[in-house]
């Protein structure tokens, strides 16, 4: 029996290390990362605040290994997962070797942005401006934007960039290639994220709710993967969970005759087909759970520290 084939070595003088995307709800942090890694690690929606907990996707770029961190947008929380949600977005900004602060260039910079930027200027970590959403804003504005922006907080360099096209991305992926320090690789060459496919599964179902249901639903639901098969013929069984609070609510994701949670179904069960590249078997229950927001139980299982 021939032998397996060892790893390719590493190459000499790389380099690795952390850059974390900050921004309002909405800004466009998760379209812009999935393209920044070339695949969908982060998902994207209409709602805001949809990611919730810190979702890594990584990057090869030259000899570079670039691992961005999609944190949760930074808003005024009210209740306890927004707080848990704002914390963690924080946290992953000062863990970070770079922070990047992507503005949506239609909105301008708003209260939210200019209150990440009061806070961002207490943090040492070296800093960039990105403006998004260049394909739908006047280069008079942009270029007003950064310089405004500059003069509230001094960044190291802005870029501008279309996060839906990917326009400005490889840019991006020049300048972070040179700013993260020399040091071997974090991650398998071939790992796009850091994720556990449960939680991606879960994430998935959660995406493609509220693409369904976005105007009825509460953000506030969730999705948890309770099993994860892979079968003998080379085909996944997934059981997943959607919480809601309220028995209305359990009857909004039902739909009428059921229609609402076939389609949610099916749609997550394809994109998770393409995912993992094997069929897929998808079984969805919604379950009410009055107050699950808060049961640190639930904070564990979306990867979220449970704010006292």
């Amino acid at each position: 029996m021939p032998l397996p084939e060892a790893a390719a070595p590493m190459p000499a003088d790389t380099r690795a290390g952390f850059i974390a995307l900050i921004g309002a709800p909405n800004a466009g942090k998760s379209t812009l990362i999935n393209q920044l890694v070339g695949t969908k690690v982060s998902i994207v929606t209409h709602k805001v605040q949809t990611t919730r907990a810190i979702v890594r996707g990584i990057a090869m770029h030259d000899k570079a290994q670039l691992v961005f961190v999609d944190t949760p947008g930074i808003f005024q929380p009210k209740r306890r997962l927004d707080r848990a949600m704002v914390d963690t977005a924080w946290g992953g900004a000062r863990d970070a070797d770079v922070i990047a602060l992507l503005i949506d260039a239609r909105k301008g910079i708003d209260e939210e942005a200019e209150a990440i930027m009061e806070r961002l200027a207490d943090i040492k970590t070296p800093k960039v401006l990105i403006l998004n959403k260049i394909d739908v804003t006047k280069r008079d504005k942009l270029l007003e934007l950064a310089k405004t922006a500059n003069e509230i907080m001094p960044f190291d360099e802005t870029f501008m960039v279309s996060a839906l096209n990917g326009d400005g991305v490889n840019t991006i992926l020049d300048y972070f290639a040179t700013q993260v320090p020399e040091g071997p690789w974090l991650y398998p060459e071939d790992q796009p994220s850091d994720l556990p496919l449960r939680i991606l599964a879960a994430e998935i179902t959660r995406e493609k709710l509220f693409e369904r249901l976005h105007q009825e639903l509460p953000y506030i639901s969730t999705v948890e993967t309770e099993q994860w098969q892979e079968r003998k013929d080379g085909s996944v069984r997934i059981e997943q969970t959607i919480y809601v609070e309220r028995d209305s609510q359990k009857s909004i994701v039902l739909g009428k005759k059921g229609q609402a949670i076939k389609a949610i179904s099916k749609a997550s069960r394809e994109e998770l087909a393409e995912i993992i590249d094997a069929p897929v078997h998808l079984f969805l229950f919604v379950k009410v759970r009055e107050n699950w927001a808060d049961d640190p139980e639930r904070y564990r299982e979306m990867g979220l520290e449970f704010p006292r």
